[in-house]
């Protein structure tokens, strides 16, 4: 090269201490090396533009003219010097791949589209809508419309947006970090929804790898994972507006709440067309369940429906408990909009939605959160803080601020963008606790030397707080198995500030107590009994879970004992049981028509089974103790008083038959409930009642349109004088053998 060419040359480059940085792909402000600068004297102007894949880089005036930059690096760096100019210019740049074009503004040529205040709260871990400020965006920069880029990755020494749109390749669209934030942000005009992509980060080790952007909106269906630019459902036309003004004043202790836990890829229930089973990627879309999954919930008689993750996550098997698209409904089942509509057309037939929420751990996939930068990010660096070893995956670090903010914005998110009314946290216990299963020496305690995880506490108690000041009417529930008190307290009395928690020492003692032969459970009645000891410290949920029925546990019928026509009264004794119980109620799909085998995510439920008269019959029965119980306050209003609840005889183990009265907030209207839970008849079975006069029985789960044998109290009871069971009125009642009886006054 000529003298005077080459010195001509060294005067569009850039400082030696940016180009080698730029060149060599590990720089951490690509802006301040490409786009328009000023020359070193302060009397010309230099533009700069990075593309190792262009022939040819021109640039375009608003006028049309046109000038061809200069190649002044192999690596594919161009550059053009405009002499005697000092103000800066508009200008477009149009590259040459061959015989094709792209024309659009210079990435490098805006501000950050960022602001401080959003940067200043991330990090402080108090950015309530950190999804608005985090991930990609359609924004206007000026005139010009794009996708604003931003990502939290403070320990990288390059992070680039790659996709199809530039051949995946990272030095094209490098990022720049704002200040020592640890935020990389690059927009990227004239690109629209739709794009792929992905963010390639370079390690402090020089290690290179691409990850999916922690805050995506949408992803791809698995098994790709990359992310793909939306705008979301921003400009959905939402139709709930009478379901969310009533969510907002409705206090959901004293109202009836009966929830149908569903997995939305194996319910396949009626309304739906037929799944191609040799087709992995054949399911049923979020607009088809919404009409098939509300017809039958609203027939059968339920309030919500709880979903298991719908989170993006890339193993069916996980039944979406391993996240990995935090952000993202799975794309399993459609796009954005698509899940917007299922919630919103549950809403406008008078149905919650709860989502199952999983922020105690995430997975190890290359492609996510785990050593998002090279360094344990998200996760303790320390495995005997950051990792979960019972389902192989990492544990978030609870004290980091951007941390928090990220788990606390989602849950906002969902709960704002996607008008979804309560969130079922997951793993609660394994969060609280630091030897969370864990053998001595493979835990660290807490600066006081106790187990407990006091970051976590922290982060449970503000991200209650949020969700029920942001979006009161909601539901925030823990899956919480041990005895930490005060879960569902409020945080200013102490609490972890739940609305709610699952009751797991019901569930366990219940089942246990009805797997029992009738002829053994004289022995184990205070299983049923036990949990009325503590019914009142929490704000409890009955469940009867997916738990409950996989990894050889066997589907609740097949639990039951006795013969054929005994499984059936006895499941039916069950769930009448927790219907009438204090707390309110959870039942996983397929409980309520006797599903025979245990539940199987890929093959879904035994629906045929409903061509048989049991199963039908079971179903018949659930339908109408569900109607009794919504149209029942004295078996709501109370669950979490003791004023709700009376004893009638919780001794009589010898005949293993529990009696007692449910009240109304008012300690009127009350209900008496009675289970007979042997195969044994019991003729005038003498019980007190709180009042004189006719009492009807309202149910019994033996009645013959159920698949009972039809024996029960068809006409009114009236009441006898004389002291029993310590009321002053007593009723002889007839008790078929393993059954619920419910009595009403009048």
């Amino acid at each position: 090269m000529p003298r005077r060419t080459a010195k001509a040359a060294s005067e569009l480059l850039p400082s030696p201490d940016k180009l080698h940085p730029l060149l060599e792909s590990r720089i951490t402000d690509p802006h301040s090396a490409l786009g328009m600068h000023h020359g070193k004297t302060g009397n010309s102007i230099i533009v700069r533009c990075l593309d190792p894949q262009a022939d040819k880089v021109e640039i375009l005036f608003d006028n049309g003219q046109r000038k061809e930059m200069r190649k002044i690096h192999p690596d594919g760096l161009f550059a053009i010097k405009f002499p005697k100019r000092k103000e800066m210019f508009a200008y477009r740049l149009e590259k040459h791949y061959g015989k094709n074009t792209y024309v659009s503004e210079d990435p490098y040529s805006f501000m950050p589209g960022i602001g401080e205040m959003d940067i200043y709260l991330f990090n402080k871990g108090e950015h309530n809508r950190v999804f608005e400020a985090m991930g990609a965006h359609p924004r206007k920069m000026g005139d010009v419309p794009g996708i604003r880029f931003t990502v939290w990755a403070p320990n990288a020494d390059r992070v680039s947006v790659v996709g199809d749109f530039n051949m995946w390749d990272g030095r094209r669209h490098m990022m720049r970090m704002i200040g020592s934030s640890g935020i990389w942000e690059l927009f990227i005009p004239r690109m629209e929804s739709g794009e792929i992509y992905k963010f390639e980060l370079r390690a402090k080790n020089g290690d290179v790898f691409l990850k999916l952007d922690p805050y995506a909106y949408r992803t791809e269906l698995r098994p790709n994972n990359a992310a793909i630019t939306t705008a979301g459902v921003q400009d959905f036309q939402w139709r709930d507006d009478d379901w969310i003004k009533a969510r907002i004043n409705t206090n959901w202790l004293k109202q009836p709440v009966n929830i149908y836990e569903v997995h939305l890829a194996s319910w396949r229930g009626p309304g739906l067309r037929e799944i191609d089973p040799d087709n992995e990627n054949d399911f049923h879309t979020y607009r088809e369940l919404a009409h098939a999954l509300t017809g039958y919930v609203k027939e059968i008689g339920y309030t919500h429906v709880e979903l298991m993750p719908v989170a993006e996550h890339p193993l069916d098997i996980s039944w979406g408990y391993q996240v990995t698209g935090f952000y993202s409904p799975t794309a399993r089942f459609g796009a954005p909009e698509d899940f917007a509509y299922f919630v919103d057309y549950l809403h406008q037939n008078g149905i919650g939605v709860i989502l199952d929420w999983v922020p105690a751990h995430f997975p190890k996939d290359a492609f996510s959160l785990g050593r998002f930068d090279g360094t344990a990010l998200y996760e303790h660096a320390d495995p005997r803080q950051g990792e979960q070893r019972d389902w192989g995956t990492y544990i978030f670090n609870f004290g980091r601020n951007e941390v928090k903010n990220f788990l606390i914005g989602n849950a906002l998110f969902w709960m704002e963008r996607y008008h979804v009314d309560g969130l079922r946290v997951d793993a609660v216990a394994s969060m609280l606790y630091l030897n969370y299963s864990r053998d001595d020496g493979e835990w660290l305690p807490n600066q006081y030397g106790g187990n407990e995880n006091l970051e976590a506490i922290a982060f449970l108690r503000r991200l209650n707080e949020l969700t029920n000041k942001l979006h009161p009417g909601t539901l925030m529930i823990a899956e919480e198995s041990t005895a930490w008190p005060m879960v569902s307290h409020p945080t200013y009395l102490g609490g972890l500030g739940f609305n709610n928690k699952w009751n797991m020492g019901w569930m366990h003692d219940t089942l246990e107590y009805f797997t029992q032969d009738p002829v053994y459970r004289s022995y184990h009645h205070g299983q049923l009994t036990f949990s009325l000891v503590y019914a009142f410290s929490e704000n409890f949920i009955l469940p009867l879970s997916h738990d409950e029925v996989v990894y050889g546990k066997r589907s609740l019928l097949n639990k039951m004992p006795g013969d054929y026509d005994q499984k059936f009264a006895n499941l039916r004794a069950l769930l009448a049981f927790m219907t009438c119980h204090p707390g309110k109620k959870l039942l996983f799909m397929g409980g309520e028509f006797g599903q025979w085998n245990e539940w199987n995510s890929v093959t879904g439920l035994d629906w045929n089974l409903l061509d048989h008269p049991r199963h039908k019959e079971v179903r018949e029965m659930v339908k109408a103790v569900n109607r009794m119980y919504r149209e029942t306050p004295s078996l709501w209003q109370e669950d979490y008083s003791q004023n709700g609840f009376q004893w009638i005889e919780s001794g009589d183990y010898q005949q293993s038959v529990y009696s007692f009265v449910r009240w109304d907030e008012h300690r009127k209207n009350p209900v008496v409930v009675i289970a007979n839970l042997t195969p044994v008849d019991r003729n005038d079975y003498k019980i007190g009642v709180p009042e004189p006069g006719k009492w009807t029985e309202i149910f019994c789960s033996e009645s013959k349109e159920f698949g009972g044998r039809g024996r029960g109290n068809p006409e009114p009871l009236d009441t006898v004088s004389g002291t029993f069971h310590n009321f002053p009125h007593h009723l002889p009642v007839f008790l078929p053998g393993l059954s619920v009886t419910v009595l009403k006054r009048g």
